[in-house]
């Protein structure tokens, strides 16, 4: 007990915030056998059950729900060590985990990020392509490229850019279905859409139509799925402006029209601002990203 390793608290923390050994390990970069087994280790050097095992999954028990906002300090305050020695390194090479939106993860950075491999190419990127705010605090991802300003009050924060959204098409369609010359004609086209959020029917609430999930022929909520669906010839839909000019199947839809713009944040914990590598790769995104703004 009085050399208790702290990776397993570590472990311990992390399989009660998800509930399972899988999720777990993908948020450690473990191995599922080695955080059931830094589990049944705590189990064992504390002579008590943490968990219940379920079909659903890892659930506390009353003993392991007393110790956990405990265990979670002890790991908060190993991660705050791990970020503050990140922050005092002074090489330039290793590993920048990136967090960023689908559609910038897939089709914005690779571009920059081979741009910036000729230029460093002992720093290695992991990228972690996901609409969830990724939580930079509990080292999720070094930099994260965020759609909404970040609120976390040991986070750096800068605004790269307000990136305008546009209705937009494949040409094929527009070919076949004719152009249209105003909002309401959007109404009579089949229309890409989202299908839990309510994102769109709100925009065009702003505009004065009132329409609901069913104006939408192709619903997804999946961004890249949804660009992959304008872009084939599914019908109208939305995006940054910058990524349908780039796309020569693809053309702007009534360029007058003005929806919200959509801003666009880079973002790291306060912790890793002196990394050189982690500083090298959040000044050399900044300046692309404000190019690719920029148009």
């Amino acid at each position: 007990m009085h050399h208790l390793d702290w990776n397993l608290i570590r472990s311990f923390v992390a399989v009660a915030e998800t509930g399972s050994l899988s999720a777990a390990a993908r948020r450690l970069a473990a191995s599922q056998p080695t955080l059931g087994r830094h589990v049944a280790e705590l189990e064992k050097a504390l002579g008590i059950t943490l968990f219940l095992r379920g079909r659903s999954g890892f659930s506390l028990t009353d003993n392991g729900a007393a110790l956990f906002e405990r265990a979670k300090a002890v790991s908060d305050h190993a991660e705050a060590f791990a970020r503050l020695a990140d922050g005092t390194a002074e090489t330039v090479a290793g590993t920048v985990r990136i967090a960023a939106s689908e559609i910038v993860a897939a089709y914005v950075l690779p571009p920059i990020l081979a741009r910036f491999g000729r230029q460093e190419p002992d720093i290695e990127i992991e990228m972690v392509a996901s609409n969830q705010v990724e939580n930079l605090l509990r080292r999720d991802a070094d930099l994260a490229v965020r759609m909404v300003e970040p609120a976390q009050l040991d986070l750096i924060a800068r605004k790269i850019a307000d990136l305008p959204v546009v209705a937009c098409a494949a040409k094929s369609y527009l070919d076949r279905r004719g152009r249209p010359r105003e909002l309401l004609d959007l109404v009579d086209h089949d229309l890409v859409g989202f299908d839990r959020s309510d994102d769109i029917i709100r925009a065009f609430a702003a505009m004065g139509v009132e329409i609901d999930r069913h104006a939408f022929r192709f619903r997804t909520d999946n961004q890249i799925v949804f660009w992959e669906a304008v872009r084939t010839g599914n019908g109208i839909g939305f995006g940054q402006k910058m990524l349908v000019e780039a796309e020569p199947l693809t053309e702007i839809v009534l360029p007058d029209l003005t929806f919200a713009n959509l801003p666009m944040w880079l973002a790291m914990h306060r912790d890793v601002r002196t990394s050189l590598r982690i500083r090298r790769v959040a000044d050399f995104l900044l300046e692309e990203l404000k190019c690719y703004s920029a148009g």
